[in-house]
């Protein structure tokens, strides 16, 4: 295999502005807006010199539909969960397993659901 198997994620969204504040706010990051054609999609900051990859929230009611209960499971990288997860109420969403250790050499992962109505998993080491 001379890559990792995944490229790029999309994360569905009913409320760009809305999706964008929580985001920024959790991850303390900036998410980039942008609108091709009618689809507006916010995209991750990205440094692809790093190990991983980005993806992008994406608005489009044809399309993509958020959902707490189907489809893929994204996880976040993240130096602690508890980092993430204690901005996750407060801007809007909703923890749904608390940290959890998945093993000793795995490490950590919790999942909260985002203001659209997506569940999402994070993942730390310690």
């Amino acid at each position: 295999m001379e890559r990792n198997m995944v490229g790029w994620f999309e994360i569905p969204v009913v409320d760009m502005d809305r999706a964008k504040k929580f985001y920024d706010t959790v991850f303390q990051i900036t998410v980039q807006l942008h609108d091709l054609g009618g689809t507006k999609m916010g995209w991750f900051p990205a440094d692809y010199d790093k190990p991983g990859t980005s993806g992008s929230l994406i608005q489009n009611k044809d399309w993509y539909r958020p959902s707490n209960t189907d489809g893929v499971l994204i996880y976040f990288s993240s130096a602690d969960v508890d980092n993430e997860l204690s901005r996750v109420e407060k801007a809007g969403g909703k923890i749904t397993q608390p940290k959890t250790q998945i093993s000793p050499d795995i490490g950590y992962m919790a999942l909260f659901v985002d203001t659209e109505g997506n569940r999402i998993a994070l993942h730390s080491r310690q």
